[in-house]
């Protein structure tokens, strides 16, 4: 099995973040991904970006394609030490109102430390002012947005080079233990052919008609030759690594090969009638089941 030099398929599971410095403020863009059938994507965005969401999620899924995915965006205010945080005097009257009014209407007596009860009631001690979002900011929060998207997918084609050296290895185990199995199809044939003589000898004591021993044991080893099924497995190893250097996007494709194989692998065994052979199936079945768990994380 030949190797190539760059890995052409992507892992599901990725991370990226990207920052980016206003003077005021830090955008901050992260993106985790797992592995799912689909387009799973799930946001967070801060509000004064969330009319860009449609923009976002698109670009976020048209570039991922697959995978369940968590975004998020949000904001770090730049403020100087020495600025106070601006208390709501309209809102700290309209809460000393309501209270008031509750406190008469149910006989309830009035909070001895009523200025601290207003300063921990919501949005008191909070900034309310909304800031337009210019094209500059936009301009600029969009590029950590795609900076993000990029680290992801680097950080995938990396998980993707790991798993592309793990399918080479298990495939060309499974070649090898293919190959293992030659040997031991003449010596079957010739335990068959013994074990019924000497069943037919020793164990029934008749005389036989040789020849028509001969026909018979050549129907039933017809029935388990297993060349075709030989030949049909090594088509499905190399149809796989030609599927892995295809592109990106082909693990459903690799998942349906992987299938096929498993197909041929059992039948080996259940044609195998012996002992050597049925430990060698045991093995390749081994090797099948861990390239299967991986496909699944493979885009």
């Amino acid at each position: 099995m030949q190797k190539t030099n760059v890995s052409m398929i992507q892992s599901m599971t990725g991370y990226g973040k990207a920052t980016a410095e206003l003077p005021d403020k830090k955008i901050n863009v992260e993106i985790k991904s797992l592995n799912s059938k689909a387009m799973d994507l799930s946001t967070r965005i801060a509000p004064a970006y969330r009319e860009k969401e449609m923009e976002i999620r698109n670009e976020v899924t048209k570039t991922l394609e697959r995978g369940k995915v968590d975004f998020s965006l949000w904001v770090e205010k730049k403020e100087a030490s020495d600025a106070a945080t601006p208390i709501n005097q309209e809102l700290v009257q309209s809460y000393y109102k309501q209270i008031t009014e509750i406190s008469n209407n149910l006989g309830i007596a009035l909070p001895t430390d009523w200025f601290q009860t207003l300063l921990r009631m919501p949005d008191v001690m909070s900034r309310t002012e909304v800031q337009e979002l210019t094209d500059d900011e936009w301009a600029m929060a969009h590029k950590a947005v795609e900076d993000a998207i990029e680290h992801l997918t680097d950080f995938r084609k990396q998980e993707g080079a790991a798993l592309e050296k793990k399918f080479r290895e298990k495939v060309g185990n499974i070649h090898n233990l293919l190959e293992s199995v030659a040997p031991y199809e003449k010596e079957r044939v010739e335990k068959i052919k013994e074990r019924i003589t000497d069943a037919l000898t020793k164990t029934i004591s008749v005389d036989y008609d040789k020849n028509r021993l001969e026909q018979e044991l050549i129907y039933y080893i017809e029935k388990l030759d297993i060349n075709e099924e030989k030949q049909r497995l090594g088509n499905h190893l190399k149809y796989f690594i030609s599927t892995l250097e295809s592109g990106t996007g082909q693990g459903k494709k690799l998942g349906f090969i992987a299938q096929e194989m498993g197909r041929e692998i059992n039948t080996l065994g259940s044609k195998s009638n012996h002992a050597e052979m049925q430990k060698i199936v045991v093995q390749m079945k081994d090797e099948l089941e861990q390239i299967k768990e991986q496909i699944l994380n493979v885009m």
